[in-house]
């Protein structure tokens, strides 16, 4: 996104990228984890749930191999395309692992070498210098990588990280996931739809635990009544592995409990990755590991860092650790370089979704931020298990939840379980991005039947006048 809307802004620009175009989430997050989710998606709804239809499926097979294969063509899809985005704006692609040695002292540029990529993906590192690159200004947007647990490093084979589950030749039958974030629970989806055995270890006391506290609540029976095996306020202690998988070794209420399983999947987060990226006499500022810049400091950041014309955007300077924001930081970044007024990042409304089914979404502030905030509010609760549309397409599980200030009707937050979340979402994010009322919402005429009534009836709620209750 940086690099395109560079070179259309003037720039001459080039992007140094160790592996294929379109980073972590082109290649191992965002779009071949969603290929898999519709996958396990459709085979949920004909194989588990086809009786309900009045469809009966005869006896089922699924070749892993094709229905994994599937989404890493998606990718090779999207990597073309990149490819061609940056042939048309004339952005020069430069592959090798880049370490930016100097930054811009006013009188000599920015220099970066070009390594042969060496190691993994994540961890990889630099070996001999390919060619120098020089110029004024240098953004970086390595994003982050999976954390490991130090006593279990993973293995790939036994004991993985996001981007071995997908890509696993044969489907385990049984897997153990540590962490309940989206990550932890995408995966858990995928797999459970399919029949393996899921257990879930869950350090907090509920799962998807930055989620508002009652969608979490709901997710937690929606996902064990969907078979998983769900273990929160959770510990492990050890992971060890045999020759039929791996026992994991884990405390719950003082009581130690083990369960065994094929693969252990390690979803506890990501952090920085910046391996081999900087020189150490640049002198590069940290703050736990990410790149230090101006973008929680000021109102209209620059993405500056403590290296004299050297900026980062994206996971690498910290949370919220989201692809959508990266994008719009890079953007934000590089029109502030050509010393265009831009909008910027909202910070304070940035939607966060789980493509679980049902879907999880939210944005803005959880009940729970707004009480300690001490701030008056009004909140509308509408189940799914009352709407027309959730009903007909067999998906009443769920809840839309709205969150709005006294006495005004400021939207402070949204949050919500069900069919089509994470494009619902989108609605509350323009309301709030143009401070739009409850109110606002109300007097707003959704179509019908769909999804989006839902947001309506709880905008109702909020003053008691819901309708479908």
């Amino acid at each position: 996104m940086g690099a395109v809307r560079a070179a259309q802004l003037g720039f001459k620009v080039a992007c140094i990228d160790r592996d294929k175009l379109g980073g972590v989430c082109l290649n191992w997050g965002c779009i071949p984890s969603k290929a898999l989710l519709h996958g396990a998606e459709i085979y949920d709804e004909a194989v588990n749930h086809g009786k309900e239809w009045g469809i009966n499926v005869g006896d089922v097979t699924v070749d892993w191999r094709a229905f994994i294969g599937r989404s890493r063509k998606i990718t090779e899809q999207l990597n073309g395309g990149v490819g061609f985005l940056f042939k048309k704006n004339c952005v020069e692609h430069i592959q090798g692992h880049a370490h930016i040695t100097s930054g811009n002292n006013g009188v000599t540029p920015c220099t970066v070498e070009v390594r042969t990529p060496t190691g993994e993906y994540y961890n990889g590192n630099g070996g001999d210098v390919i060619e120098t690159v020089t110029a004024d200004r240098v953004l970086i947007a390595t994003g982050a990588k999976p954390r490991e647990l130090p006593f279990a490093p993973c293995d790939g084979k036994t004991i993985l990280q996001s981007s071995h589950a997908m890509t696993l030749e044969e489907r385990p039958e049984s897997l153990v996931i540590i962490g309940s974030g989206a990550i932890g629970m995408e995966f858990a989806y995928v797999y459970n739809a399919f029949g393996t055995k899921v257990t879930i270890i869950e350090m907090l006391d509920r799962i998807v635990p930055l989620e508002d506290e009652d969608i979490s609540k709901l997710a937690g029976r929606v996902f064990k009544k969907q078979g998983m095996d769900i273990h929160t306020s959770a510990s492990v202690n050890a992971i060890e592995a045999n020759e039929n998988g791996a026992t994991v070794t884990f405390t719950k209420n003082d009581n130690e409990s083990k369960v065994e399983a094929q693969k252990v999947l390690v979803a506890i987060g990501v952090g920085p990755r910046c391996d081999g990226l900087f020189d150490d006499s640049l002198g590069m500022e940290l703050h736990r590991g990410y790149i230090k810049t101006d973008a929680k400091d000021v109102e209209e950041p620059t993405y500056r860092t403590s290296v004299s014309g050297v900026y980062a955007i994206g996971d690498i300077i910290g949370p919220p650790l989201l692809a959508h924001v990266a994008s719009e930081e890079a953007v934000t970044c590089v029109e502030r370089m050509a010393g265009h007024n831009t909008f910027g990042v909202d910070y304070k409304s940035i939607p966060g979704c789980t493509y679980t089914n049902p879907q999880i979404a939210s944005i803005g502030m959880t009940e729970q931020q707004v009480k300690d905030a001490g701030i008056e509010y009004i909140k509308g609760e509408y189940s799914l298990k009352a709407h027309g549309k959730a009903i007909a397409v067999g998906a009443a599980e769920g809840v839309v939840k709205l969150l709005a200030s006294k006495p005004y009707g400021e939207i402070l937050g949204a949050h919500i379980i069900g069919h089509d979340a994470s494009e619902l979402i989108a609605e509350i994010g323009l309301a709030i991005r143009l401070e739009a009322t409850i109110e606002d919402i109300v007097s707003t005429m959704h179509p019908h039947p769909t999804m989006a009534e839902s947001i309506h009836e709880a905008a109702l709620g909020t003053e008691n006048r819901m309708i479908h209750n």
